[in-house]
């Protein structure tokens, strides 16, 4: 194994920041494709549709450029973005989905035509959810937003992001269980 340095060694983040705040396309370019794949994923999972989340990354990166000033150099860039694209998941969510919360909770309830196959595979699982309950999901258990957070965000109370999640989870566990197989949680 060889221990030398390589003669360039590869730009740091904060470094790539100031190149980009100085115009160098190419450290911008560099910072999308470190951060593009994570910044669609989440897009995509949030929004379970393909278009919409291609256009969040884009707006998020559009953003990203029109932001460059006010990044730190010494924060990673990665939670920022995500936290931008889930923004506009949420943005767009609310302006397509304006229903109310009892519409929102009694759509937990109804059935899918999904295979009990899909079942294993979490993505396929997460797009039984209706949007609003797969993006409370979703960020709540895996980007780790607050019950506060996701009430400040969708402008409710953490009481509804409460009861939203604990009905989101009780249906994914629904869907889990092997059809009639009796639950051990009664």
């Amino acid at each position: 194994m060889d221990a030398r340095v390589p003669d360039h060694a590869p730009a740091t983040e904060a470094h790539l920041l100031r190149q980009a705040r100085r115009g160098d396309q190419a450290a911008f370019e560099s910072l999308y494709h470190d951060h593009a794949r994570a910044v669609h994923a989440l897009a995509l999972r949030l929004t379970g549709n393909a278009a919409e989340a291609e256009d969040i990354a884009q707006e998020t990166f559009l953003r990203m450029f029109g932001f460059l000033s006010g990044l730190r150099e010494d924060t990673p860039l990665r939670p920022w973005l995500k936290r931008v694209a889930a923004n506009l998941a949420i943005d767009r969510l609310r302006r397509h989905h304006r229903a109310d919360t009892e519409t929102d909770l009694a759509t937990l309830a109804d059935e899918t035509h999904a295979s009990p196959a899909d079942a294993v595979d979490a993505d396929a699982l997460l797009r039984r959810l209706p949007p609003l309950a797969r993006t409370v999901v979703w960020l709540h258990e895996m980007e780790g937003w607050s019950h506060e957070d996701l009430a400040r965000r969708f402008g409710r109370t953490p009481s509804w992001s409460k009861s939203l999640l604990s009905r989101s989870l009780a249906r994914l566990r629904e869907d889990l269980e092997p059809h009639g197989a009796p639950s051990h949680d009664r």
